[in-house]
C-alpha cells in the first residue's frame, strides 16, 4: 500500500498551514515520547492510550483520503484526528474510575471504547491497506459469533459489551504488550535510526559499501546487500529501506547490467534482511522478549548467526549471477575511499557503538536506546558547535569536556544529558550555520514520529487478535491442532507453520505478522520440544520473508517503480536470492547451536555453521546455474540434492553430503582444467 503518495507533506519549512500543523504535531509526539521515556511521569496505561491517540491523530491528518482512490477532505480528517486524539485522554482523566469498576463498564465506556477501536481500525486501513484490518475484524466476528460455529472451534459466547472491554480498556487488547512496546523501546530506536539518517547515516553507510565491494565482480549488487545491511542495524522497516536505500542502489545495478528483476530481487532480499540483523532487528526483537520473558541479549544472541548466514547468501547469489552474466564492477577510480568516509563522519558510528555496548553489557534496550539517542544528539549540535571554534586544542578541550558532561548519564540521570543538549541547541541558535544543524535535529523529530505511524498502528489493531485468543482459547485450539500433526511427523508440523505465516504476512508488517502466529504457532512448537526462543524465530523468520514472496510481497512492490518491472518478478527473483532464509530456520530447528541454544560446544557451532555454508554454496550453484563456468541441468540437481542432504537432520545424511560436495567440487576443477587446456590449444 503505497500510501505516501497521498499523504500531506509537511516540514519545517511549512507547505502550507496544514503542514506546519503537521509538523509541530509530529515534533511534540517525539518529545512525549521522550519525556515519558525519561521519568515516567504517568502510568503505562495512560501512556499507552495517549500513544495511540497520538498515532491516530497522525494517521488521519496526514492521509486524508476517506475510501481508496478518493478526494481528500480535510475538515472531517482533522475532525476524525482530534477527536481519537481526545478519547485517549477518557483514560488519563477517568484512570481511577476505570480500574474500580473493571468489569462492570457503563454506557459511556463502551461508546468510548467502541469509537477507539473503529478509529484504530480506520487507521490501520489508511496506513496499510484492508488485509490487516480483516483478519482483526474475522477474530472480532468470532469472539461475538463463535459459539455458533460447529466443533472444537465453538466457544461459550460473549457479550458485545465484555468484548469491547476487554479490548479498549484492559492490557491484552489494543493497549496490550505490542502497544507498550511500541510506546517505548520501538520508539525510541525509529527515533534514534532518524536522527543518524539526517545526520548522513546513509551516506556513509553508501560510500563505504562502494569503496570496499563496489569494485569487485558484481560490485554493484554487493554495494545494494552491504549497504542494506547495514542501514538494517538503524531502521526498523524493511520496505522503508528498500525504498530509502534502492533510490540508489537499484538503477547502480541496472547501469552496470544487472536485469532489472533481479536488481530489485536484491535490494528488496537485502533490505528485508536488516530486519533480522542486530541490534535493531525491525524492532521485534523488543516485543519477542517482552512476549517470552527472556533477556534482550538472548535474543540478540540466536539472531546474529542465522543474519550473517542470510546476507552471505544475498553476497553469494549476486556474485554468482555477476559471473553468470558476465558483469563487472565498478571502476576503482570511481569509487570513493570508505576510510575517507569514515574519518569524515567517524562520530556518526559512536552512538551505534555505544547502543551495541550497553546491549551487551545488560542494559535495558529502554535505557540503551535513550543513551544513543541522547548521544547522537549531543555529537550532532555538538560538532556544529565545534567548528566555529578556532584551533584544534580548543575543538579538542571542547569534546573532552563535552564527554565529561555526558558521562553524567550514569551518574546523575538523564536530566544531566537533556540539559547538555539544551544548551547546545540554544548555541546553535547563535552560531553561524548552527541553525541548518539544528533544522537537522528538528527534523529528525518530525520523521521519528513518522516513521513510527506503520508500527505503531499496526501494533494496536493486532491486539484485537491477541486479545480474542486470550478471551476465547482460540490459540491453545490452533496449537492443539499442529501439536497432534507432530505426533506423526514434526517436519509436517513445521511447513505448516511455515505456510500459515506466510499467508498470514501477505499484506501485513511483520512485526504484527510475529505477533499473530507467535499467539498461534510457537506455542505449539515449543510443545513439540522446538526451543523456547527458537521456536519465535522460526515464526519471526518467516515473516520477514512473506514480504518477499509472491503473490503479495511488500518489499518487491516497493522496489517495483524504481526498478521499472513488476513487483511479480521482482518477488520471484527475491525468493531465488534469499532461498537459504527459507531453510536456517529448519536447520535451527533440528540443530539448536545455529542459534547459539542450549550450552553449545564451540565445536559444535563452527561444524554446524561450516555445513550451513557449504548447503548455501551449493543451492546457489543449483540456482544461478554457474560456478567458475556454467553448470548444466544434471549437475544442477546434483548440488541440490547435496545441499538438502546436509539439511536433513538424518543418520549419515551428513556424510553423504559432505562426500558428494568433494566430488562435486572435483569434478567442477576438472571441467575448468578441461576447459583452460582446450581453450589453450
Amino acid at each position: 500500500m503505497s500510501e505516501s503518495a497521498r499523504s500531506i507533506p509537511f516540514g519545517w519549512d511549512g507547505h502550507g498551514l496544514q503542514g506546519r500543523a503537521l509538523f509541530l504535531i509530529a515534533v511534540a509526539f517525539s518529545l512525549f515520547q521522550i519525556v515519558v521515556a525519561a521519568w515516567h511521569p504517568l502510568s503505562s496505561q495512560v501512556v499507552r492510550a495517549i500513544h495511540v491517540g497520538f498515532l491516530l491523530l497522525l494517521t488521519f491528518t496526514l492521509l486524508q483520503h476517506w475510501l481508496p482512490g478518493g478526494r481528500r477532505v480535510a475538515p472531517l480528517a482533522w475532525l476524525l484526528g482530534l477527536s481519537a486524539f481526545g478519547l485517549a485522554f477518557y483514560h488519563w482523566i477517568f484512570e481511577s474510575d476505570l480500574i474500580v469498576r473493571a468489569g462492570d463498564p457503563t454506557t459511556a465506556d463502551i461508546v468510548v471504547g467502541s469509537v477507539t477501536l473503529l478509529f484504530v481500525f480506520e487507521a490501520a486501513r489508511r496506513m496499510m491497506g484492508p488485509a490487516l484490518p480483516l483478519i482483526c475484524a474475522t477474530f472480532f466476528a468470532y469472539a461475538l459469533f463463535g459459539q455458533h460455529l460447529p466443533g472444537d472451534l465453538a466457544h461459550r459466547g460473549y457479550p458485545y459489551e465484555q468484548l469491547v472491554e476487554h479490548l479498549a480498556f484492559g492490557t491484552e487488547g489494543i493497549y496490550g504488550i505490542p502497544t507498550y512496546v511500541s510506546a517505548t523501546y520501538i520508539f525510541l530506536f525509529i527515533l534514534f535510526g532518524a536522527f543518524l539518517e539526517q545526520a548522513g547515516m546513509i551516506r556513509l553507510f553508501t560510500d563505504f559499501a562502494l569503496g570496499t565491494v563496489g569494485h569487485t565482480r558484481g560490485g554493484p549488487a554487493k554495494v545494494s546487500v552491504v549497504t542494506s545491511g547495514m542501514m538494517g542495524t538503524i531502521n526498523g522497516s524493511g520496505v522503508a529501506n528498500v525504498v530509502t536505500t534502492g533510490q540508489f542502489t537499484i538503477p547502480l545495478m541496472k547501469r552496470f547490467g544487472y536485469r532489472p528483476e533481479f536488481a530489485g530481487g536484491v535490494e528488496a532480499t537485502s533490505s528485508m534482511g536488516g530486519q533480522i540483523m542486530p541490534p535493531v532487528m525491525g524492532a521485534v526483537a523488543f516485543i519477542m522478549a517482552e512476549t517470552i520473558g527472556v533477556a534482550y541479549i538472548e535474543i540478540v544472541k540466536a539472531a546474529i548467526v542465522p543474519a550473517i548466514l542470510y546476507f552471505v547468501t544475498a553476497f553469494w547469489m549476486v556474485h554468482l549471477e555477476a559471473g553468470r552474466a558476465g558483469l563487472h564492477g565498478i571502476p576503482k577510480e570511481d569509487c570513493p575511499d570508505p576510510w575517507v568516509a569514515v574519518r569524515r563522519n567517524w562520530y556518526l558510528l559512536l552512538p551505534l557503538a555505544m547502543l551495541v555496548f550497553l546491549l551487551f553489557s545488560g542494559y535495558t534496550p529502554l535505557f540503551s536506546g535513550m543513551v544513543g539517542l541522547s548521544l547522537t544528539a549531543v555529537l550532532i549540535l555538538g560538532a556544529a558547535v565545534a567548528m566555529r571554534l578556532s584551533g584544534k586544542a580548543l575543538r579538542f578541550a571542547f569534546w573532552i569536556a563535552l564527554g565529561i558532561f555526558c558521562s553524567g548519564f550514569f551518574k546523575w540521570g538523564i536530566s544531566a544529558v537533556l540539559a547538555v543538549i539544551a544548551a547546545l541547541a540554544l548555541i546553535c541558535l547563535y552560531v553561524s550555520g548552527g541553525r541548518d544543524t539544528l533544522r537537522i535535529a528538528v527534523n529528525a523529530l518530525a520523521d521519528g514520529a513518522r516513521h513510527a505511524l506503520p508500527v505503531g498502528v499496526a501494533c494496536a489493531l493486532v491486539g484485537v487478535i491477541i486479545g480474542v485468543l486470550t478471551l476465547t482459547g482460540a490459540g491453545t485450539t490452533f496449537a492443539n491442532a499442529i501439536i497432534s500433526l507432530g505426533k506423526d511427523s514434526l517436519l509436517l508440523s513445521l511447513v505448516l507453520t511455515m505456510l500459515v505465516c506466510l499467508l498470514l504476512g501477505m499484506g501485513i508488517p511483520t512485526i504484527p505478522n510475529y505477533i499473530i502466529t507467535s499467539s498461534l504457532a510457537a506455542p505449539a512448537l515449543l510443545e513439540l520440544g522446538v526451543p523456547l526462543i527458537v521456536s519465535h524465530m522460526f515464526v519471526f523468520y518467516f515473516g520477514i520473508l512473506a514480504d518477499l514472496t509472491p503473490p503479495v510481497a511488500l518489499a518487491a512492490f516497493a522496489a517495483a517503480p524504481i526498478a521499472g518491472v513488476s513487483g511479480m518478478r521482482i518477488g520471484v527473483q527475491a525468493v531465488r536470492i534469499a532461498l537459504a532464509g527459507f531453510v536456517v530456520p529448519f536447520m535451527a530447528v533440528y540443530a539448536p547451536e545455529l542459534m547459539l541454544q542450549g550450552d553449545p560446544g564451540a565445536l559444535a557451532v563452527i561444524y554446524i555453521v561450516f555445513k550451513a555454508l557449504i548447503a548455501i554454496g551449493l543451492w546457489g550453484i543449483a540456482s544461478i546455474g554457474y560456478l567458475w563456468q556454467p553448470v548444466g541441468w544434471t549437475e544442477r540437481f546434483w548440488a541440490l540434492v547435496t545441499a538438502v542432504c546436509l539439511v536433513a537432520a538424518l543418520p549419515i545424511t551428513d556424510e553423504i553430503g559432505l562426500a558428494s560436495t568433494a566430488a562435486f567440487v572435483v569434478w567442477q576443477i576438472v571441467r575448468r582444467r578441461r576447459a583452460a587446456a582446450t581453450a589453450a590449444v
